[in-house]
């Protein structure tokens, strides 16, 4: 299987290049030549979750050996049997538990395989290690940080916006070990560190610098494919559990409703689409950042707004870097229009789409958005109605799906949820109308687990004990010199 870039440097290359190099030399991301059909996997209600990985992963790379080996090691470190448990609440809807993972978060699905892919892509002849750059939110730095760490030849460096994540996220990636991780704070906001990353990865100059010191540029952010890949899994994975139980019939579909910030996670659920998975509606689901709600709906994507922190912060984003690969889609992967489109956003800060565009995504998609309080409410409601505790991102998802299910669909919808509750102790303990001033984040963990009779994950009680090991701050244009520090 060959990759392409969504800007179209000419270029066609493996599948595990590709998640060597992170991004295109073109600034573009990498997608598939073309999409392969989930047919080719054979038997899946049969499948336990890592097999059914790697053959979802030897569908793109082929070049690469013994894949079920790497993906039967990537997910030992998960807590029991199931990887990706299904959980029905109602009689149409089912909750997707994506954070049995050693961070509590959806990305240890895919930062688990993620450097194992890289290893076994390595050129072994090379006599350059790998430099990993990652932008985070939240989850995805510690995930990253997690699975990068002490891995040989390999070096990672997260920057996380200050002030931006929850304190249990800070804490998480302020106390990693590993001789090769190094994680700073950025004055700024998640786009600030995200577009500084980006930005890095096409400055010739400071490549030039980076190379000469003994490395070579990777991603672990979802812009890398060899990140992306890992995660169409458990949207195939979910769909077959469904038919295992009797909930569906094969054949039938199904919606799935996705918190929503930089579109890796929904796209992924795309993507099993465009593979034959029968899904219906994809419901993307934001908080008050809303610019891809008034994109989905209005074909207009703008910057032109306020940055709003939220209880949900690994979805403050306002540019939606995996975006770019469901455009190429849009416009029949014309990627002279994703260049004009993608320059039109740096420069004037907005693109449009045609009405044709906004058909196809209409077709595909549904977008809403829950403010603070609707989203307050939705965590209340649904442990008060139906005995599920959920975090402020799945509650988020929790909320658009009850406002998707007033159009009248009835379809079983699958509500991805992307972390543990207790990762936003203070948040979901105050939606459920208690005080919380004043109180450590270790205590309000406590709190509710007491409140609410369910155990305190273990990486929770671990966590408190770890010493803090990283304390970097930056201004928002000091990333490159950063970096160079740091090798």
């Amino acid at each position: 299987m060959k990759l392409i870039s969504t800007r179209n440097s000419g270029e066609k290359i493996q599948a595990s290049k590709a998640t060597l190099q992170g991004i295109a030399p073109d600034g573009g991301l990498y997608v598939p030549e073309h999409f392969p059909n989930i047919e080719k996997i054979g038997d899946i209600v049969g499948m336990s979750y890592s097999s059914l990985c790697a053959k979802v992963l030897g569908l793109f790379f082929d070049d690469l050996n013994d894949l079920e080996s790497l993906t039967e090691s990537a997910y030992k470190c998960f807590d029991g049997e199931d990887k990706a448990p299904l959980k029905k609440i109602s009689e149409n809807s089912y909750i997707l538990e994506l954070w049995h993972g050693p961070t509590l978060a959806f990305k240890d699905m895919a930062l688990c395989v993620l450097p194992r892919l890289m290893t076994a892509a390595m050129d072994k002849k090379s006599d350059k290690d790998i430099l990993i750059l990652v932008a985070t939110s939240g989850d995805t730095g510690k995930a990253a940080l997690e699975g990068f760490c002490d891995v040989e030849r390999t070096k990672i460096v997260v920057f996380y916006p200050d002030e931006g994540v929850s304190e249990m996220q800070r804490l998480q990636m302020v106390t990693q070990k590993g001789s090769n991780t190094h994680i700073v704070a950025v004055k700024g906001n998640f786009d600030d560190a995200q577009n500084g990353v980006k930005e890095l990865f096409t400055d010739k100059d400071f490549i030039k610098k980076v190379e000469k010191r003994g490395f070579t540029f990777s991603s672990a952010n979802s812009i890398n494919f060899g990140r992306l890949a890992p995660q169409i899994a458990y949207y195939i994975w979910s769909y077959f559990q469904l038919v295992k139980r009797k909930e569906i019939k094969q054949g039938d579909h199904i919606n799935f409703a996705v918190p929503t910030g930089n579109f890796g996670n929904i796209l992924a659920a795309y993507y099993a689409k465009k593979m034959g998975l029968p899904i219906a509606k994809l419901i993307c689901a934001s908080n008050k950042n809303n610019v891809l709600t008034d994109f989905f709906r209005k074909g207009e994507y703008s910057l032109e707004r306020d940055f709003h922190k939220t209880m949900s912060p690994s979805m403050d984003i306002l540019i939606s870097s995996n975006l770019e690969r469901l455009l190429f889609e849009l416009v029949d992967r014309d990627s002279q229009k994703v260049k004009d489109m993608m320059k039109s956003l740096k420069l004037n800060k907005k693109y449009n789409i045609d009405k044709q565009a906004v058909k196809k995504i209409e077709d595909d998609f549904f977008a809403d958005w829950c403010s603070e309080e609707e989203t307050s409410n939705s965590i209340k409601d649904t442990l008060h109605e139906k005995g599920y505790l959920m975090d402020t991102h799945t509650a988020v998802a929790q909320c658009v799906y009850q406002k998707y299910r007033e159009t009248g669909d009835k379809t079983k919808t699958v509500i991805v949820s992307t972390a543990s509750a207790f990762k936003f102790p203070k948040d979901v303990l105050e939606s459920l109308g208690y005080d919380t001033e004043g109180l450590s984040a270790f205590y309000l963990a406590q709190q509710l687990s007491e409140e609410t009779g369910t155990a305190l994950p273990r990486q929770i009680i671990e966590l408190e004990s770890k010493r803090i090991l990283h304390e970097k701050t930056i201004e928002t244009d000091g990333l490159r010199e950063a970096v160079l520090d740091i090798i």
